[in-house]
């Protein structure tokens, strides 16, 4: 079966990103939302375009949406639900709150094993340590890459 490199593409992002953690199936749908023209597309046509069921489109598709990185939008003429991905999905994504999430986690488990002195706190210092430090430290990568980005787009 020959495939396009688009499909090829969206195939990749599934692989990538379930290695990651995410279903492949949501992968795939970030992937194609990431290079498809146009830019919005039906459920129908991401089904038609990548070989999933309506429900795993459907379930990846509330899920990218409630994550910030795929938005419904409306196609003037055409009726029905159409997505594309927001276009600061990958900003939103790594910005999010999930280091804090992890920073507290790491907290907790100090709290668990006794305490910062506590044998065995190393590694959860340590982890604690990296998340709160990518907590302050990604929020001011993001905006100094819009502050680029602003000036590319002024200049």
């Amino acid at each position: 079966m020959d495939i396009s490199a688009e499909r090829r593409y969206a195939e990749e992002a599934g692989v990538v990103l379930a290695g990651m953690g995410m279903p492949q199936a949501y992968g795939k749908l970030l992937g194609w939302l990431l290079i498809c023209t146009p830019a919005a597309q039906s459920g129908a046509e991401l089904v038609a375009a990548l070989g999933l069921s309506k429900g795993s489109v459907s379930a990846g598709l509330r899920t990218l949406e409630a994550s910030g990185l795929a938005r419904r939008v409306a196609m003037p003429g055409r009726r029905g639900s159409f997505y594309e991905m927001t276009p600061d999905a990958i900003m939103r994504a790594a910005g999010s709150e999930k280091f804090t999430y992890f920073r507290q986690l790491m907290d907790r488990g100090l709290e668990v094993v006794g305490g910062e002195d506590a044998p065995g706190a190393e590694r959860l210092r340590t982890n604690r340590d990296f998340y709160a430090f990518l907590e302050v430290e990604v929020p001011k990568l993001i905006q100094r890459f819009k502050d680029e980005q602003r000036g590319r787009s002024d200049g």
